[in-house]
């Protein structure tokens, strides 16, 4: 590519600092952005264990408004269940996937990264996450790949980013079929949530469309 610097090893190497110096803004904007998005994930979590903590815990009677608050935490909370069963199945894949390019496809071409059976393990773990987990696996892969050479790390950005699109429609059929609603449906309500609160409206927008779904549906309304 023409943006790319030209010449020997310590040209890119400079040329990939100066562009390091030059963003640094923006990629602490990133950073933030991706650390403030896990944090928020994790306290999900927290508070997931919590309400299957209270849901194992005998059952007392409750007032009206406490009564249809519960209510409406229980479909939350299996909105949630749903989606994190989900989430393991797509994870599995993308482990997959990357295992089939770091064993199959690059190895075609005679290259041979380090690292490749801790790359899948991390993929998969830190697939666990929607959406932020996929970049985090793949800026993994590329930085690995640079160190072999700039064509590999290009080749495994350009394969990545492919694979990534792909699996917009894969998982949507697969948390689609948990949570009981149709892929295109899915895809709309990530594309809106995505629109309204960028990347926490992607990782959020299955679980809220299964709780608004269960909801209607439960009223039947639809």
């Amino acid at each position: 590519a023409a943006w790319l610097p030209q010449g020997d090893d310590s040209a890119i190497r400079a040329g990939l600092v100066e562009w390091l110096r030059t963003h640094a803004l923006e990629i602490r904007q990133y950073s933030g952005n991706a650390g403030r998005a896990v944090l928020h994930f994790i306290i999900g979590l927290i508070i997931g264990s919590f309400i299957a903590l209270r849901e194992a815990s005998p059952q007392q009677t409750l007032a009206p408004l406490a009564s249809a608050l519960c209510e409406r935490v229980n479909r939350l909370s299996d909105a949630f269940h749903r989606v994190v069963f989900a989430q393991v199945r797509i994870s599995a894949l993308n482990a997959l996937l990357t295992g089939v390019y770091l064993f199959v496809v690059l190895p075609a071409f005679g290259v041979q990264l380090p690292f490749t059976k801790t790359m899948i393990v991390v993929t998969f773990l830190v697939g666990l996450l929607p959406v932020i987990g996929n970049l985090i696996s793949n800026s993994v892969i590329v930085i690995i790949s640079l160190s072999h050479s700039l064509q590999v790390a290009a080749g495994s950005l350009a394969f990545l980013v492919v694979i990534h699109k792909l699996e917009y429609f894969v998982n949507a059929r697969i948390i689609g079929e948990q949570i009981k609603a149709r892929a295109w449906e899915l895809l709309i309500a990530m594309l809106v949530m995505e629109a309204a609160f960028g990347l926490q409206g992607v990782i959020a927008a299955p679980i809220i469309y299964a709780y608004i779904k269960k909801e209607l549906s439960d009223r039947e309304l639809i």
